[in-house]
């Protein structure tokens, strides 16, 4: 763990060690930060907080020449539900990276994420710490995400190179008001993985996601609809044999400061 912590402070720093594009000198914007309330936290489908509420929050770093950087929370208690943790409540990513457009309308993303959950394992659990690299395209109002795993993934053994693929869409309405559509393929990759599918307990499935979101008095509110094609008797279920993956509504309160 502590290697993998190392490589990111390392990539991190020689990201904001790269030169500017638009000059000599690159110009850092203010730090930003967000907090966020949502009754129920969905991660690529699958409730992490087993459709129970989640404070989340973090704080973002951006410089003029498109380098970026920050932290992000939120309580969670997935894999505890899975019998797999006997304590881990928290989610806590790393993330840096660069983005910025060109021919005007193009825009780009190249960056990593360390996904974080400390806590106490159960004997035999694989820690569901998870590093993530990835790219995206958008052109308008579509975005296309690569996203793809430098090791374990999500607690699956053996999982390097398992993959993420997320395509979304986001349609403006005016000024305050937005629709949006997405979908995603998560894959599972490696001996651990086979296995599982073998048993019935394939990891691998697909999301999708309907949304609508809002500004108000300089509050972000969000009202998104979620569903995935995991099995009501898959790898998928918490301790009480409920489907984490089956389709759940979210309403999201969201401020940046």
């Amino acid at each position: 763990m502590l290697h993998k912590t190392k490589l990111l402070i390392v990539a991190t720093g020689a990201l904001f060690a790269l030169p500017a594009w638009a000059s000599d000198v690159p110009q850092v914007s203010p730090v930003t930060a967000n907090i966020s309330i949502v009754n129920n936290y969905v991660f690529r489908g699958i409730s992490r907080t087993d459709t129970q509420p989640a404070v989340q929050g973090g704080v973002d770093l951006a410089a003029d020449n498109g380098v970026y950087a920050g932290l992000w929370g939120s309580n969670v208690s997935w894999y505890a539900d899975q019998g797999k943790a006997v304590g881990s409540s928290l989610e806590l990513d790393a993330y840096a990276g660069v983005k910025n457009n060109f021919y005007n309308d193009f825009n780009y993303d190249f960056g990593l994420v360390r996904f974080h959950f400390p806590g106490v394992y159960s004997v035999g659990q694989i820690n569901p710490d998870t590093d993530e690299v990835h790219a995206a395209l958008a052109y308008g109002w579509l975005a296309v995400k690569y996203s793809y795993s430098l090791g374990n993934t999500f607690g699956v053994a053996d999982s390097k190179g398992s993959h993420y693929l997320d395509i979304s869409a986001k349609f403006p309405v005016g000024d305050s008001f937005s629709f949006g559509a997405h979908y995603g393929k998560q894959t599972y990759n490696g001996a651990s993985a086979a296995s599982m599918t073998l048993l019935g307990l394939d990891p691998s499935y697909r999301d999708w996601q309907l949304s609508v979101s809002g500004k108000l008095a300089g509050w972000e509110l969000g009202l998104a609809y979620s569903g995935t094609n995991t099995p009501a008797n898959g790898y998928y279920l918490d301790s009480r044999g409920v489907n984490m993956g089956r389709k759940q509504a979210v309403f999201s309160v969201r401020r940046t400061f």
